[in-house]
């Protein structure tokens, strides 16, 4: 999914998280040649991750799933926790429909895999730094039905409204797919994502989409 922002008057700062030195310090270039993006560094654990993040601020963390100290995708809610503005995309090698699913859950924007063009990757960090899923609708549709079910009301209920534009969020539309369906405007669906996102308890679309899943929200998914 993407979608062009007009939300950043500042650059959108990017931190790099993966032990590949290579890798991590090819993606920061490739993102500092952007004039919207601002590379804040690499890391290359999760220990340097956690440090970084709170003397550097990012607005989008590229995310290795497996690093030297750790598993990148279960400490994404302690990465949240930090900053829980961040937006953070999962770079994936070949990972299993479960690692992925796990990272919807625990707060994940989207993926990205490491065999994808630099112009990918840099339409992806634009894509979360909006609030997009970086995902595509089909691995979308794939992975729905595998999220975790039952856990039950706990949240504050959502309007009729909210409810359509989740539904058409489970559809894989974008922002602007969906502000055209329902003939409003970008910043309105964005605001009801907003308001949803805030009334679920979640980081991302992602995220509103598993805990929706979860509680029954979304029940012929």
């Amino acid at each position: 999914m993407s979608e062009t922002s007009d939300q950043h008057d500042a650059p959108v700062r990017v931190l790099v998280v993966d032990d590949h030195e290579v890798l991590a310090a090819s993606l920061a270039h490739v993102l500092d040649d952007e004039p919207d993006f601002l590379s804040v560094g690499v890391a290359g654990t999760l220990e340097k991750a956690r440090s970084m993040i709170r003397s550097t601020a990012p607005d989008v963390l590229l995310l290795d799933h497996r690093l030297p100290d750790g598993d990148g995708v279960a400490a994404i809610p302690e990465l949240l926790a930090l900053r829980p503005s961040l937006r953070v995309v999962v770079l994936t090698a070949s990972a299993a429909d479960h690692v992925l699913v796990a990272a919807i859950e625990a707060g994940a924007s989207g993926f990205l895999s490491k065999t994808r063009s630099l112009a990918e990757v840099t339409s992806a960090v634009r894509s979360a730094a909006t609030g997009e899923a970086v995902i595509s609708p089909e691995m979308l549709a794939r992975l729905l039905p595998r999220l975790s079910r039952g856990g039950g009301r706990r949240h504050e209920e959502l309007t009729e409204r909210e409810r359509e534009v989740l539904d058409l969020v489970a559809d894989g539309l974008t922002n602007a797919a969906i502000a055209e369906k329902l003939v409003v405007s970008v910043h309105t669906v964005r605001n009801h994502i907003a308001n949803l996102s805030a009334k679920l308890g979640a980081h991302s679309k992602l995220e509103a989409l598993s805990i929706a899943v979860r509680e029954g929200l979304l029940p012929d998914r």
